[in-house]
């Protein structure tokens, strides 16, 4: 059992990763300067989808993680 919440979590894990990685920030070379000149906007299309995958894929992955920590405890792994 705990093997399979262990791939699942690393499988998780990479998803997270990717999905972070994939959002964009449309923050140019002002913003290292505090200058970013942000523009407030509600998200559409891919952008939303990616936003609230990752908002799942994160929680799965609390979720998955608190369950290896439990289970290993209750098993003495």
């Amino acid at each position: 059992m705990l093997k399979i919440i262990s791939i699942t979590q690393l499988i998780l894990a990479i998803l997270l990763v990717v999905s972070i990685m994939l959002q964009h920030r449309g923050t140019g070379l002002g913003g290292i300067f505090g200058a970013e000149g942000n523009v407030y906007r509600s998200k559409r299309g891919l952008e939303k989808v990616l936003f609230n995958s990752t908002i799942v894929i994160g929680t799965l992955f609390v979720l998955f993680s608190l369950s290896y920590i439990f289970l290993g405890a209750k098993l003495g792994s």
